[in-house]
């Protein structure tokens, strides 16, 4: 997933940059080996703020923030428990809910699929989720789950989607970066329905990408960079979920014509019970 959010995360920093008059710097590490090289770069130049994307940073982390007590940083997608550390989260567990619920009520065979990257803890809050969120409103429905064992294999995740379609799932749900790219071109070769995520990915094959469950990375950097603007960033965990618009669906540009109006009734309903409370979706993580 890292690639989409690196890319959401950008936008909000450019918003940030744009909006709260701020300068920023910014840099992709190659590989995992120049994360602490990146991290300790940054610290040294005496920033007022250090973001780092993604869980592959959080070793790192640990350690570069216990370093440089007096410089504050912020990881996305992880927590690390360091009194300079604003850990940002996302409820994705409350969004693949929702996509679930959409997958639930629109298959024909009673059978849907799911494709993580890695099979990681992370991954696990968006297969939870799309699972419960698919047999809340279709009780008989069947999930496939396959893992491809890596964010950047679209070949592997094309194979897997397939295999799941073969097996009866006519509509896949996909967690797993780049390698999500290969689950789009199999649900347009084949004629069944895809779900994108963290982006708004229904542009990548119009009609055939039912929504997306969109995780805002750009609120969260937008709002971590305006709490050190306004002087009231407190580090911990701040997470963002349906209530914020931290994450939900796209806006079913292409598609809102096919799904029937009972349909979106009852993702909206599935979204007003979450808020509420009546309806709690079981976080793997906790």
């Amino acid at each position: 997933l890292r690639d989409i959010a690196n890319s959401s995360a950008y936008v909000g920093l450019m918003d940030a940059k744009e909006k709260l008059g701020v300068e920023v710097i910014y840099v992709e590490p190659a590989d995992i080996a120049e994360m602490e090289e990146h991290q300790r770069a940054y610290a040294d130049l005496g920033l007022d703020l250090v973001i780092v994307i993604g869980f592959i940073h959080q070793s790192a982390l640990v350690e570069v923030s216990a370093d440089y007590p007096h410089i504050n940083f912020a990881i996305v997608d992880d927590v690390v428990d360091s009194p300079n550390v604003t850990s940002l989260v996302f409820e994705e567990h409350e969004g693949s809910f929702l996509v679930g619920v959409l997958a639930g009520l629109m298959s024909e065979t009673n059978k849907v699929g799911f494709v993580g990257g890695m099979e990681v803890p992370l991954i696990r809050k968006f297969e939870t989720g799309f699972a419960e969120g698919a047999k809340y409103a279709n009780p008989d429905v069947e999930v496939l789950v396959n893992y491809a064992g890596s964010f950047g294999d679209p070949g592997r995740g094309r194979e897997l989607a397939v295999s799941q379609n073969e097996r009866g799932a006519d509509i896949v749900y996909h967690a797993a970066g780049g390698t999500g790219s290969g689950v789009i071109d199999a649900a347009v070769a084949n004629g069944f329905y895809a779900i994108g995520v963290d982006s708004d990915q229904d542009y990548m094959a119009p009609g055939t990408v039912l929504t997306s469950m969109v995780k805002r990375v750009d609120l969260a950097v937008y709002e971590v960079i305006k709490s050190v603007v306004d002087g009231t960033l407190e580090g911990g965990v701040r997470s963002f979920g349906i209530e914020d618009g931290g994450v939900g669906t796209s806006e079913f540009t292409h598609t809102k014509d096919m799904i029937p109006q009972s349909v979106l009734d009852a993702i909206e309903d599935a979204k007003a019970k979450i808020i509420s409370g009546e309806i709690v979706v079981s976080n793997p993580l906790q």
